[in-house]
């Protein structure tokens, strides 16, 4: 299994709209980067990504699961883009911030504080379990 990051903006599509999607979850749609874009197409089924509100919020809240790997975004007329498919399986018991993250010195090598806008990244496995920590959330 695999760990990422992906961010949304909560005006947008929130923690609260994913969890409303129960079971069937709901497609990760409208990346337009392709580094982002490349590191869904590395995600398989049963990975595991922290859902980052991102805005003014800029916290982790919960986790969802890659139910659907990567496949055609229908947001995209060209085409040149796609999408994974994730549903929610906890939210954190404590959201952790991007100051809670910049503070901790074990975590200072993450994509989240070195390409800030890269919108789905990967997370190590260590920085996975940390970070679950922080949040008072089973990493599992």
């Amino acid at each position: 299994m695999n760990y990422w990051l992906m961010k949304s903006e909560p005006g947008t599509w929130s923690w609260d709209d994913q969890v409303k999607k129960g079971k069937e979850g709901e497609g990760w749609d409208g990346v337009r980067n392709y580094q982002a874009s490349n590191n869904m197409k590395a995600m398989k089924i049963g990975d595991r990504c922290f859902f980052y509100h991102s805005v003014n919020e800029k916290q982790i809240v919960g986790i969802v699961e890659v139910i659907e790997e990567y496949h055609p975004d229908p947001t995209d007329a060209k085409g040149r883009f796609g999408m994974v498919t994730v549903m929610a399986i906890k939210p954190f018991e404590k959201p952790v911030t991007l100051g809670d993250i910049k503070a901790e010195p074990r975590l200072e090598n993450l994509s989240l504080i070195k390409q800030s806008r890269l919108s789905v990244m990967p997370i190590d496995q260590a920085s996975w379990k940390l970070i679950c920590a922080m949040g008072e959330t089973d990493p599992s």
